[in-house]
């Protein structure tokens, strides 16, 4: 039996580099892992990624887990509630989220030099999905009373 058998997880930018390892890892283990971004089949990211989160979750079914993918900006809020909604109905649980965002840098270094307007900018791209994604996630855990969220920046 594999660690991650009848776990689920939620991979947040699990299109490129370390949110695809990260997924096809937990796929390795066994768990059935929600493969979300914005790079799908015909449908690219602002940022033109070859890589999809269908190939993601290929691998991750490949690697012995169920890969499931689902195209989420994760900057439209109710992208991010419809996703947790499914995760919620289809799976009745959630023990990983792990949140992988790539983008602008983790700090605000010019902050003497730009306006607040731009500031709030950078806390809407940069920040606010985060706590979007935790947000809707939490509930589905703490009806376990178990669950686990990671947060990680890629750059």
């Amino acid at each position: 039996m594999k660690s991650l058998d009848g776990r689920v997880a939620v991979v947040a930018g699990a299109t490129p580099g370390a949110g695809r390892g990260i997924a096809r890892m937990l796929g390795e283990a066994g768990a059935t892992v929600y493969c979300t971004g914005r790079s799908a089949r015909g449908q690219s990211s602002p940022r033109g990624r070859a890589e999809t989160i269908e190939e993601t979750a290929e691998m991750v079914t490949s690697a012995g887990g169920l890969g499931i993918p689902v195209r989420v900006d994760h900057t439209v809020d109710a992208e991010v509630a419809a996703l947790f909604e499914q995760v919620e109905k289809q799976s009745k649980r959630l023990d990983l989220l792990v949140n992988v965002f790539t983008g602008p840098p983790a700090t605000w270094a010019n902050f003497l030099k730009e306006t607040p307007a731009e500031g709030r900018k950078f806390v809407e791209a940069w920040f606010w999905p985060r706590i979007v994604t935790a947000w809707h996630a939490a509930p589905i855990m703490a009806k376990k009373t178990s669950g686990l969220i990671v947060e990680l920046v890629e750059q």
